[in-house]
């Protein structure tokens, strides 16, 4: 207990130092440490402040989430609170987040909007139509080349799509 008391106040001062705006890239003993703090029901609700990208309320992410109570919801965001990772609102109560902070699997995402993406899924949708371009365009004939360049195109595109949905899956809910 005081342990984990000690470890989330070295990572209040930690991020608040580190976050003002942008995402944030921590170093990998200080993220281990933060991933240690941010884990379960925490990161879920992380995770949907992140992907709404507004204020909520402790009651709208009991309902998001699924949680037996607001008061459920309350305690996990006053975790993310004392880990300087969002900010409670005076008028409303509601809870917003200051910055991103690029670890774990968030390392693979891109948000555009309120709309988050693996990164990989930009890499398989630009190799994959490309591949597609070159065989209803370009490809004239059956050559050596030609085969060549199907079999490495169709594995290429293959493996992004791959990674892609590994990714995906990875996200907490």
């Amino acid at each position: 207990m005081i342990f984990a008391f000690v470890l989330k106040i070295g990572l209040i001062s930690l991020v608040s130092d580190r976050l003002h705006g942008e995402a944030c890239y921590l170093k990998t003993e200080n993220e281990a440490e933060l991933e240690y703090a941010l884990r379960g029901k925490d990161w879920k609700v992380y995770w949907l402040l992140l992907k709404t990208g507004h204020p909520l309320s402790a009651r709208e992410v009991q309902r998001e989430l699924h949680f037996s109570s607001p008061s459920v919801a309350q305690h996990h965001l006053e975790q993310l609170h004392q880990l300087g990772l969002v900010q409670k609102n005076d008028i409303g109560g509601d809870y917003s987040l200051i910055s991103d902070v690029k670890i774990g699997v968030l390392r693979h995402f891109v948000k555009l909007g309120r709309l988050m993406f693996p990164r990989y899924f930009f890499y398989a949708l630009f190799s994959t139509v490309f591949y597609m371009i070159y065989l209803l365009v370009l490809m004239q004939g059956f050559t050596r080349e030609n085969l060549f360049i199907l079999s490495f195109g169709a594995i290429v595109s293959a493996i992004f799509w791959y990674e892609a949905i590994r990714i995906w899956s990875l996200r907490p809910f």
